[in-house]
């Protein structure tokens, strides 16, 4: 017996070192693309007329020169991943930007394709190799954007892509201009990716470009926007393709890329963000991702789901300089016949990995503050709304940020400067780290409450110090106990009523999960609603069924009418001499105006207030769930009020020339009725009329009163014994 233990001993390490032996090699797994002896060879460098090529064994890049553009991309034994056309601006992986000037002329901007003139190598060893391009401002080349642009590109031993960045640079001397958009765009080989990946959620196979032009595709109500009528693949047809559909916030575009999955051995090609601080508007400002083409970039600055409110603007002779990046390009694969879905895993993967790394200890620019060149801020963040709590409350989830100075919400519309954003913990507590040396304003909003905050005074920040601001207080707008509310005050309408699709437009991808990106949805208002606009009753109605997610325009024939919503309720008591707060905040707005009228009052009674023309987000056509936050509040009189049924009327007027492009409408994030300041504190738990409020307060008053005088009597008489 003892002979056979040792024997099956034996066998069993013999089965160990056999399998730990041949089982790396024989298990699926996502794969580099040349053996690991000639990755660790280091990277080199070759320069060659027109041209440069860089490689690390398992990446192979090469890029025009001096002119900076990315031409290919060789991986896994492929000689090139991009679709490139020499001498088309827009094919390979490139930066372009659009721009005007004051009094150009051209309100569409000049598009630049931001081809560089001097070539330079910044490093070269076999650990990394570094390259510049440049191009600067020249003015006596017409429309030359007035700016020095610093491409760089950087590629490390043994990784698996590589990385790119860019300085902006407008010089003290240089007239004035503006930025709508800078990218970075790729455009991959047509032939081999036809699958994409945005969320764990949002992949699928996707139509060709050329299913998009006519006559496979009839063009829809934005030149974005085509219904695929006849596409090479049937199993597209009846949807509609829309590159707007694949939009996603800043705090949630890490990575997003495609797979071409039609491969033997498919290989994917991911677009990773590992900070958002280069980006303007925020983490609640949303961009373009992944759309048909294949094609992926990068939004440093956009417009959209803002508007002309967040054009960067630079005035004559204003100095000033940006770095946008490092963004990493990375690449995998999968042996055959294994899943895709590992692709997009591994590239999650290696996105927070990239995440963890920020700030990069590799980028040559002295313009790229290195992590001991960075300082950091730390507090705690407490609501203060006596109408809802006796005592502070811990402003958890809290979206909390320095930006660049200025007033409560200004970060939202701000371009120019770096922003670190974090949330706050259950308890309030934040901390924002690995900051850019300098002057900024701290901001928070908290999900749930009304407003912003804005700390009191300016912070620096200095490299290696860490700052704390102690415990801080946000007082949200009030001046009353909540009479209603509709909706939750979190700047987006993801809680109101999103109907489904028109059958014809439908996407089977967005059937389920986040049907606001389903296109045509505005159009569904009218159907919904053909004669008589929304009504909407205080206790009775529910917004999730019976408020449309967006009021907008009636369209009849080719006019665009007014539409006109009532929000109707009831009063218990008045208090005539008294003044109620309607609070509205919208989650969009598209070049439109909103009347709001009280009870049918008119105008000479102060009954009826009207908003000034607002929105440029164009979130409604662009299928969004928000756009940009607009908050307003109307004092109300006492006096317009009545004791029982009330009507609050809200009239949406069109303004200026949106165009064809463009839905005239707002989205609501939060309406909310106050009544009058009581003047002490409520937990908002009983909602009681304002004269019952002062009988009760009476009362508690008489009450204080016996009890001290009770006392004082009882002390009294122990002081009169005693004696």
């Amino acid at each position: 017996m003892a002979a056979v233990a040792a024997v099956a001993m034996c066998l069993m390490w013999f089965l160990i070192i056999l399998l730990a032996a041949v089982g790396p090699a024989s298990l699926p797994r996502l794969a580099a693309a040349q053996p690991l002896e000639e990755a660790a060879s280091g990277v080199t460098l070759r320069v060659e007329h027109g041209q440069v090529v860089v490689d690390n064994g398992v990446v192979r890049v090469a890029l025009s020169a001096p002119g900076g553009q990315i031409t290919g991309v060789g991986y896994n034994g492929e000689p090139n991943l991009l679709e490139y056309g020499a001498g088309k601006g827009s094919s390979g992986g490139y930066w372009d930007a659009v721009w005007n000037y004051p009094g150009s002329g051209i309100p569409e901007g000049l598009y630049n394709t931001l081809d560089s003139t001097e070539f330079k190598v910044v490093s070269s060893s076999e650990d990394q190799v570094e390259l510049s391009f440049r191009s600067t401002y020249d003015a006596s080349i017409r429309d030359s954007i007035r700016l020095n642009i610093d491409q760089r590109f950087v590629m490390l031993k043994g990784s698996s892509g590589f990385y790119c960045y860019a300085i902006f640079e407008h010089a003290s001397n240089y007239p004035a201009l503006n930025v709508t958009e800078a990218r970075l765009i790729f455009k991959l080989n047509m032939e081999k990716f036809n699958y994409m990946a945005i969320t764990d959620d949002i992949q699928r196979y996707m139509p060709s470009a050329a299913d998009r032009d006519a006559p496979r595709a009839v063009p829809l109500a934005s030149k974005e926007a085509v219904l695929l009528v006849d596409p090479m693949e049937p199993q597209f047809r009846g949807e509609v393709d829309d590159k707007y559909q694949y939009s996603l916030d800043n705090k949630d575009n890490v990575v997003h890329g495609w797979i071409s999955s039609s491969d033997p051995n498919p290989i994917g090609f991911w677009v990773i963000t590992p900070s958002n601080e280069f980006k303007n508007g925020g983490p609640i400002k949303r961009e373009l991702t992944s759309h048909v083409g294949p094609t992926s970039l990068t939004m440093f600055l956009g417009t959209h789901y803002v508007g002309k409110y967040i054009v960067l603007k630079i005035d004559d002779g204003e100095h000033w300089k940006k770095v946008l990046g490092p963004m990493f390009i990375y690449l995998n694969s999968s042996p055959k016949g294994s899943d895709i879905r590992a692709l997009w895993d591994d590239a999650k993967a290696q996105a927070q990995a990239e995440v963890r790394k920020w700030p990069y200890s590799f980028p040559g620019s002295p313009d790229f503050a290195k992590a001991d060149e960075r300082g950091s801020i730390t507090g705690r963040l407490f609501v203060r709304d006596r109408y809802m709590s006796k005592g502070d409350m811990p402003a958890g989830m809290a979206y909390v940020g320095l930006a660049s100075p200025g007033q409560p919400g200004s970060w939202a519309t701000e371009s120019k400067g770096y922003q670190f954003w974090t949330s706050a913990t259950s308890d309030g507590s934040f901390t924002i780290a690995n900051v850019c040396e300098g002057e900024y304003s701290l901001f928070a909003w908290v999900p749930g409450f009304l407003g912003d905050y804005l700390y009191p005074s300016p912070i620096t920040i200095s490299p290696g110090r860490a700052i704390s601001v102690g415990d801080l207080v946000f007082e949200p707008p009030r001046l009353g106990p909540t009479l209603w509310e509709i909706g939750i005050p979190d700047r987006t309408a993801a809680e109101f009523y999103v109907p489904d699709p028109e059958p014809k437009y439908a996407s089977r991808l967005f059937i389920n999960k986040d049907r606001y990106r389903q296109y045509g949805l505005w159009e569904r208002y009218a159907a919904l609603y053909p004669e008589n606009d929304l009504v909407f009753t205080v206790d009775k109605s529910n917004p999730s069924r019976d408020w449309f997610f967006a009021q907008v325009t009636r369209k009849v024939g080719q006019d665009n009418l007014p539409t006109t919503w009532q929000i109707r309720f009831s009063l218990d008591h008045v208090v005539a001499d008294g003044t109620y707060m309607l609070r509205i905040a919208l989650a969009a707005s598209e070049r439109c105006r909103l009347q709001v009228q009280i009870n049918g009052g008119a105008p000479s009674k102060g009954g009826v207030f009207t908003t000034p023309e607002m929105g440029d987000d164009n979130a409604i056509l662009r299928h969004g769930i928000h756009g940009l936050q607009w908050s307003f509040e109307f004092p109300i009189r006492g006096d317009l009020l009545l004791q029982g049924d009330n009507t609050i009327y809200i009239k949406l007027t069109p303004a200026g020339s949106g165009g064809p492009d463009s839905v005239a409408g707002v989205m609501y994030d939060y309406t909310r009725l106050e009544g009058p300041s009581t003047g002490i504190a409520s937990c908002g738990v009983l909602k009681l009329a304002p004269i019952d409020q002062i009988w009760m307060e009476i009362l508690f008053l008489s009450l204080v009163v016996f009890l001290v005088l009770y006392q004082y009597g009882d002390l009294a008489c122990s002081g009169s014994n005693a004696r």
